[in-house]
């Protein structure tokens, strides 16, 4: 399930010894898992610090404990310690900890949240505006709500028509227009605003 070098064992032992609490274990887990902005996080856990539903992985000195609502995400991680002159990096990498990408088979609806959190919102951030799915309709309509800097944003129509449309009917089949549901004249902080565009 998770590939552990024998060289981030010796490093976790290690510390864990320095913390000189019995039972000290690592606990590894997926922030914000099967999103664009995927991350993990690992920290020292104490045996009173568990929740119970950790699935333990034995390591030479030490446990391994693995979230269990992580555990999906976490298959096939592989950790790894570089030692350089100038000290050492733990390296981690989970392949699957952003997700995959829903097959044809999957729900038009699953479909289209996919593609729009890993493909449109990575896009959108750089102006500090995101979208969230609001409704996708029986006849392939998909209908949003801008937030952030695309609220109130007076290039939205634009970035709708020419950007996310366009990118949801290409990558989506079965997706047929894609309307916005949302109150610009609320916006706080547009990117553009509207009387500028």
């Amino acid at each position: 399930m998770i590939q552990i070098s024998d060289s981030a064992q010796a490093h976790f032992r290690k510390l864990v010894e320095r913390e000189a609490v019995p039972g000290m274990g690592v606990r590894l887990a997926a922030m914000r898992a099967g999103t664009p902005q995927a991350d993990v996080r690992l920290e020292f856990a104490a045996p009173d610090e568990l929740s119970g539903d950790e699935w333990a992985v034995d390591c030479d000195g030490f446990t391994l404990w693995l979230d269990a609502e992580s555990v999906p995400f976490l298959e096939g991680a592989e950790i790894d310690y570089a030692t350089a002159a100038t000290g050492g990096q733990l390296q981690i990498r989970a392949p699957r900890i952003k997700g995959a990408k829903p097959d044809e088979a999957a729900s038009l609806v699953e479909r289209v949240r996919w593609t729009v959190e890993h493909v449109v919102n990575p896009q959108l951030a750089s102006h500090g505006g995101h979208v969230a799915v609001q409704e996708v309709g029986a006849d392939g309509v998909v209908v949003l709500r801008f937030g952030g800097g695309c609220h109130g944003c007076g290039m939205a129509d634009v970035t709708l028509k020419q950007g996310i449309e366009k990118t949801l009917m290409e990558q989506v089949p079965g997706v047929t227009a894609v309307r916005d549901a949302t109150d610009h004249d609320t916006g706080a902080a547009p990117y553009i605003p509207r009387a500028s565009a």
